[in-house]
């Protein structure tokens, strides 16, 4: 099964300081036919505009992932961790009994574009978690580079939630494939440019449901940037 999610119908905001494509049921974008996909509840691509962005605020009992595209991000939180993260870097919490943290674009000029990702976590009351890597173009340029694991992957980045991120920027006419397993199902993510997945179209922006699909063959059909996230599949 594979089913295209073109990026037209999907949730929309502008506050002015955010722009969002919200994949799922979010904020003042409610559908409640479209709340989630097994373990991935929310897939928000963010623009925040320079000198802007989330304050202080608290999360309980979500597993969350934000992935730089482009600009920089300035995280500071409750417990005490401060820092600013550049494209193709990676922040993560397991917010646990509660995390408090904002989130800024302090630049002067430039836009901030990242995907906030939200997971289930197996159980509510996990011991909080928070991290982030700094990882190269060159671990990603043209191959899958597995940037999120559960506790027993081996990812740099460890989640409770049994999930995997890859990500890739692959050359034009570069070709990948990837193995699904049976007990398993993606969400993918056009992030830039364009891909076919075995033989359907994806552009900036889109996604892809897919499940009882034994192999994928990714092409590039210009310079690609996309994530697969990988995780149990719904019984």
């Amino acid at each position: 099964m594979l089913k295209k999610l073109p990026k037209e119908n999907m949730g929309r905001s502008d506050l002015g300081w955010l722009e969002s494509r919200f994949h799922f049921s979010f904020a003042e974008y409610y559908n409640p036919k479209n709340m989630n996909f097994g373990v991935l509840r929310v897939v928000n691509d963010d623009i925040i505009h320079p000198m802007s962005g989330f304050d202080t605020h608290r999360h309980r009992d979500m597993e969350i992932v934000s992935y730089v595209v482009s600009g920089e991000i300035s995280h500071r939180d409750s417990m005490g961790n401060t820092e600013t993260l550049k494209r193709g870097e990676v922040q993560y919490l397991s917010a646990g009994d509660g995390i408090s943290h904002s989130e800024h674009n302090w630049h002067k000029s430039e836009d901030l574009r990242l995907l906030q990702i939200w997971i289930l976590p197996p159980r509510q009351g996990l011991d909080r978690l928070y991290g982030s890597y700094r990882f190269k173009e060159k671990d990603r340029k043209n191959k899958l580079l597995n940037i999120v694991s559960s506790q027993g992957g081996g990812a740099k980045i460890k989640l409770y939630q049994d999930v995997n991120f890859y990500v890739s920027e692959l050359d034009a006419a570069k070709i990948l494939d990837f193995r699904v397993k049976d007990d398993r199902q993606i969400y993918f993510v056009q992030i830039e440019g364009s891909s076919s997945v075995n033989g359907i179209r994806l552009d900036y922006g889109d996604a892809m449901e897919i499940a009882d699909e034994g192999l994928l063959q990714i092409e590039a059909l210009t310079p690609s940037h996309f994530m697969l996230i990988e995780m149990p599949k719904e019984a």
